[in-house]
């Protein structure tokens, strides 16, 4: 049977580049449906009865349960279940959240339900069933994040892993694009009685996750077949061969990493200065150059571009040429300036070609870390606790996604601007550059390859 059986559905490239794109259109859609509602702060507020401090603690709610304990548990359940369990339960729980959401934001007397109002008071009804779905959501996105990066590092072992892994974060990435620049004009054209819409983006963005939890469906299918042909060849996984089980005592190979502790600490302050900006950026436009709601949005639309175009390229250069360790310092350092741009320059010069322009360079610095990041990661963790190492990052993420929009949300309100929270950006910037560093000095003193070509 080894003889007869010389190749699998990993050595088909159109076999491995459809689960790519089963997988990554699930994480479109996520991602489409995770910022749907931010081109729309302002709408919130006038046909709701939000104040800026509500929509932070809204935005908040997508990482709350994450931060408690949900992602540790999510690795736990990636490692000992497989890929295919885990990917449909995080896909299923994607649904149930967004449908929890729609209902909060579309029921016309949530914010006047006793019930509702009888705890934490000072908050709407409608804001805290919307924050509630997407406490939800939030769990079932971050736990598919982790398990298509493992299904990627699964399918293209020796491949191309990297140029795989830009290639789905450029897919992920273009639904900010498409959320910004949907939202509006789904708002718009939806409207009732000369007052936009924040129903109906919201439900085309739930729709869309049904379908990508069909898809994972069909990637299930093709990866059962893929886990019979290793077993045929004797290629064993952690997920066939009983001694490479998974045992929870093996976290502790994982928090005794010091390489796995600086990614992590990068990643929370990277990131932190990435997605919250991104929930506040239509309104931050809106008051720094006294623009529309969908102007803003219409600006801030391309920020992923620019990273959706130039992940895979990165992705492909550290397939061959390496330099990985060195693509996050430069990213870093770019962000540092951006930030620092929106902070000091644009409330002093408002003009919108400077605020496109530095848009687009904080694309680059989203396409350099995350395309260089997470095809570190399986350089300097063992496979068999593969996935928990990515859960574990991410739950180390979301404690900073999780606190800094509240942050951001509060400074607003004691400032009544922009600038501090700009600061704020920029100094995670500054930390992100400094781990970059260490990451780098560590790299070349143990010799974990970070620097050198995945592809073999």
């Amino acid at each position: 049977m080894v003889k007869a059986i010389q190749t699998t559905l990993r050595d088909n490239a159109v076999a491995r580049w459809a689960v790519l794109v089963l997988v990554a259109s699930m994480m479109f859609f996520a991602y489409m449906f995770v910022d749907i509602l931010s081109p729309l702060a302002s709408l919130l507020e006038q046909n709701l009865n939000w104040d800026r401090g509500d929509f932070g603690t809204y935005a908040a709610g997508e990482y709350l349960l994450n931060v408690f304990g949900f992602l540790i548990l999510a690795g736990i359940i990636l490692d000992k279940m497989g890929v295919r369990f885990t990917g449909l339960l995080s896909a299923s729980l994607m649904v149930i959240g967004a449908a929890i959401k729609y209902w909060g934001i579309s029921w016309p007397e949530a914010n006047t339900v006793e019930w509702l109002n009888s705890w934490w008071p000072s908050m709407p009804g409608s804001a805290k069933l919307a924050m509630f779905g997407f406490m939800i959501f939030g769990c079932g996105c971050e736990m598919a994040g982790t398990t298509v990066s493992k299904i990627l590092a699964k399918w293209f072992k020796g491949k191309e892993m990297a140029l795989a892994m830009g290639l789905e974060m450029a897919i992920a990435r273009l639904g900010v694009f498409a959320a910004m620049w949907l939202a509006p004009l789904f708002s718009e054209r939806f409207a009732v009685n000369g007052t936009n819409s924040v129903t109906a983006p919201l439900l085309f963005a739930s729709l869309l996750l049904v379908v990508g939890l069909l898809n994972f469906f069909v990637f299930t299918i093709m990866d059962v077949r893929f886990d019979n042909q290793l077993v045929a060849i004797g290629e064993t996984t952690a997920e066939k061969d009983p001694e490479e089980e998974f045992h929870i005592s093996d976290l502790g190979q994982i928090f005794k990493s010091k390489m796995f502790w600086i990614v992590a600490l990068l990643c929370v302050l990277y990131y932190s200065a990435i997605f919250p900006f991104q929930r506040f950026a239509t309104n931050f436009l809106e008051e720094t150059l006294s623009i529309s709601n969908a102007e803003a949005a219409g600006l801030f639309k391309w920020f992923p571009i620019l990273a959706m175009v130039l992940t895979p390229f990165l992705g492909a250069f550290i397939d061959y040429k390496g330099k990985g360790a060195s693509m996050m310092l430069l990213g870093a350092i770019i962000m540092i300036a951006c930030h620092s741009v929106f902070a000091f320059v644009l409330p002093a010069y408002p003009s919108k070609t400077l605020a496109l322009i530095t848009i687009l360079v904080l694309g680059v610095s989203f396409s350099l870390v995350p395309a260089s990041m997470w095809p570190s990661v399986p350089k300097i963790i063992d496979e068999k606790v593969l996935g928990s190492a990515y859960c574990l990052i991410f739950w180390v993420q979301n404690i900073g996604l999780c606190l800094v929009p509240l942050l951001i949300g509060k400074l607003r309100v004691a400032t009544n601007g922009y600038l501090v929270p700009m600061i704020v950006f920029a100094s995670f910037g500054v930390l992100a550059f400094l781990l970059s560093l260490a990451l780098k000095i560590e790299d070349k003193r143990k010799n974990y390859g970070l620097e050198l070509p995945n592809k073999k």
